[in-house]
């Protein structure tokens, strides 16, 4: 757990959490632990996606939190409704799947020997 003044913004406590765990527990969100041992990295990816939309400059700390936690209930949803395989927030899974698009070479059968 994060040992953090509670003084500390939301935005710096999270910057210093180590675990998905440390990010429900921060902001309050439950979570079966069944899906966060799955999917803690995508889960944490995707908030991160949603994260860089957000503009913070100028809101008041109750709100950036309500936000914060928006933003992973969110994310954890989507993992909840489906897989890190379907939802492939990392650059390896689009590419896998990407990979699949291409046409398959065509090798004619007089080519061969």
């Amino acid at each position: 757990m994060i040992n953090s003044s509670p003084a500390a913004g939301i935005l710096d406590r999270l910057s210093k959490a180590s675990s998905a765990e440390d990010f429900f527990s921060l902001l309050g969100v439950d979570y079966d632990p069944k899906i966060v041992n799955v999917a803690r990295l995508h889960i944490l990816k995707r908030m991160g996606q949603y994260f860089a939309k957000e503009q913070f400059a100028g809101v008041a700390e109750p709100e950036i939190r309500a936000r914060c936690k928006a933003m992973l209930e969110q994310a954890y949803a989507d993992f909840v409704a489906s897989s890190p395989i379907d939802q492939r927030v990392f650059k390896v899974l689009k590419d896998a799947v990407a990979d699949t698009k291409k046409a398959a070479a065509f090798v004619p059968l007089s080519e061969l020997k």
